[in-house]
């Protein structure tokens, strides 16, 4: 997907019908890469085919000798590992931010992987340094070379025993996949459980390994040499999930949201439901009309992101999204990662006086019926280039969005959906 997209918006469309939650982004790219630890041929279902960045990773596993068949229509992939070998390729630019999980599938068929720099570039702060720890505990060799990063064993990965400084999701993921190839136990403390872990766990497992988890920080992983093929079916995407329900309160829509993991997102939904959002549901989907909103507004709030099974941090543009349409003054702190503020400048051009920031906490200045007004703005990051599309359905006026591509990369299917809905963006 080139870069610098446009999107240009015409406020005051309102989405009206169903629509229906896409595989989620943070689980379905990192089963592709596990899917490359198996002795056989593995079929994902429910997958987000259209995600550049699981995109880039077909493309990388082709390069590299391996099968991947991609069915847009029935949103499956399969892929067959068997034929995977430890190319040096032409380029090694790939914008793959989850690189290091490609690892363990060619140390497991050749001894030996030379995968792209995280992100493309290895420019800046070095974002892969746990990766390295265990590839390293495990018994392999480790060099950052020019154009990308070559990694060494010399009879496979050795089990170990993985302590982790802090809390990481990518390090988890990177010692689940490994841990499962390396025959005997290891042990992973301070792991993060998240509810795309316990999908990546499930299909590890589904593939042969055994893994038990104590608590939500500690994983045994007995691995084996030999992994069995497997059929499996990606969960259905939070974010994605939260980013439909929110815009329906917002906009005033009658939308029928299909496929919400429930019981990955109680606690946000609780939220929801504390701000006076009394949204229609079943056992799989969530109804948001403007009935939902107890006396007709949306009450201010205070909350926390964090780690599951709180509100993470990629949702929190949309609850400041929430606080801005809110009836009074409404706080979102972000203690994991308090940078992300930077899209709230570009909120502002759109929300005069509206909301305030700072690292780690974002105040918002809610009025009943406010409307933001159209304007030209940029995006910054993936959730916060969405929160920007959403406003801009919002405002009086059209409203210009750059780098949209951001928001396309994130969610699958996204202008398809929109349109489903009664809604248009006009793409440049």
């Amino acid at each position: 997907m080139k870069s610098n997209i446009i999107a240009k918006i015409t406020g005051g469309q309102v989405p009206n019908g169903k629509v229906r939650v896409s595989g989620a982004k943070n689980a379905a790219t990192r089963l592709l890469a596990a899917s490359l630890i198996s002795d056989d041929q593995v079929t994902l279902y429910n997958f987000p085919t259209e995600l550049v960045d699981a995109n880039y990773k077909f493309d990388f596993i082709r390069k590299s000798g391996g099968g991947v068949d991609v069915d847009s229509t029935k949103e499956s992939v399969r892929i067959d590992p068997s034929s995977l070998e430890n190319r040096i390729l032409e380029d090694y630019n790939f914008p793959i931010r989850t690189t290091y999980l490609l690892v363990p599938g060619l140390i497991k068929k050749a001894g030996q992987a030379r995968i792209p720099y995280p992100g493309g570039c290895k420019i800046g702060n070095r974002g892969y340094d746990l990766h390295i720890m265990v590839w390293e505990k495990m018994g392999a060799k480790v060099e950052e070379l020019d154009d990308y990063i070559q990694v060494t064993t010399q009879d496979g990965f050795h089990p170990a025993e993985i302590d982790f400084p802090i809390s990481t999701i990518g390090g988890t993921e990177s010692a689940l996949i490994c841990a499962s190839i390396a025959e005997g136990v290891t042990t992973i403390k301070n792991a993060y459980i998240s509810p795309e872990i316990e999908c990546l766990i499930d299909f590890l497992k589904g593939l042969g390994a055994k893994i038990e988890v104590v608590g939500n920080s500690f994983v045994k992983v007995t691995g084996r040499k030999h992994l069995q093929g497997s059929i499996f079916e990606v969960m259905p995407d939070r974010i994605e999930a939260l980013t439909w329900i929110v815009l329906g309160i917002l906009t005033g829509g009658d939308i029928l949201v299909e496929d919400v993991p429930f019981s990955a997102m109680d606690i946000p939904l609780i939220h929801l439901k504390e701000a006076g959002i009394d949204y229609y549901h079943n056992s799989k989907s969530v109804r948001v009309s403007p009935e939902c909103l107890s006396n007709g507004v949306i009450q201010p709030f205070e909350l926390a992101t964090g780690t599951h099974p709180g509100i993470i941090s990629d949702m929190q543009p949309f609850y400041t999204l929430l606080g801005l349409h809110a009836d009074g003054i409404s706080r979102v702190f972000d203690y994991r990662y308090p940078e992300r503020v930077k899209y709230c400048e570009e909120l502002e051009k759109m929300y005069s006086k509206g909301l305030k920031w700072e690292k780690g906490a974002i105040t918002t200045y809610g009025k009943k019926n406010k409307k933001p007004v159209g304007a030209h703005v940029k995006s910054t990051d993936l959730r916060g280039s969405m929160a920007l599309v959403m406003a801009g359905l919002l405002a009086e006026g059209e409203t210009t969005v750059e780098n949209v591509e951001m928001a396309l990369r994130g969610y699958n299917k996204l202008e398809e959906k929109l349109k489903s809905l009664g809604v248009t963006l006009r793409i440049e």
